[in-house]
């Protein structure tokens, strides 16, 4: 498959953003391919397209099931394996929200779980036991927030994502309410608004 100039530079940028994540540059270029084309392929015609090893692409689709963010398929007449991603950012989004928190953030949790209850914990500075539980708090909190907003179907999450500074009028973060004058007039209808 020839890729116009356009959607090359998609999938070789989606490659480089990969790198900045920490995520191989083949890993996300095969999954900004299927993406962008929305079509399953198969491994050989991914190798070809994007001129790389065929044994890389097989560590790349590996790592990518891995990752939930692809799945295999079989077409009608064909024996060979094709690998399909989700059209839906949205989906994509979540799938990604949930495996890092899987791979990241639970075992750190765990981790600091383990730490403060060790009877030996006592022994260390009480900065850095404060610090320690700052951040399992900080992680909790961003967990179940996080999970909430996963909960959500894609037109309520795209409407509390585009919220932004105006939640803070609702929950009194904002300037008039910190004694200059409460904005107690603010109804949450309102936020939702364009």
């Amino acid at each position: 498959m020839d890729l116009t100039p356009n959607l090359s530079r998609f999938v070789l940028h989606w490659g480089e953003m990969g790198t900045r994540w920490g995520v191989n540059r083949t890993v996300a270029q095969i999954h900004a391919l299927l993406y962008i084309t929305g079509r399953a392929m198969h491994a050989e015609e991914i190798a070809d397209t994007l001129t790389v090893a065929r044994s890389n692409v097989s560590n790349s689709l590996r790592e990518l099931q891995g990752w939930n963010l692809i799945r295999l398929v079989h077409l009608a007449g064909d024996r060979r394996d094709h690998f399909e991603t989700s059209t839906q950012v949205w989906e994509l989004l979540r799938t990604i929200v949930r495996e890092r928190q899987r791979r990241e953030i639970a075992p750190t949790i765990a981790v600091l779980h383990e730490l403060l209850a060790e009877p030996s914990i006592t022994k260390e500075p009480t900065e850095a036991r404060l610090r320690m539980r700052e951040t399992l708090e900080l992680l909790e909190t961003l967990t179940a927030w996080s999970n909430e907003m996963l909960k959500l179907d894609t037109p309520t999450l795209t409407k509390v994502l585009k919220l932004g500074a105006k939640i803070k009028k609702l929950i009194g973060g904002d300037a008039a309410s910190q004694g200059k004058g409460r904005r107690d007039d603010v109804h949450p209808a309102q936020l939702l608004g364009p």
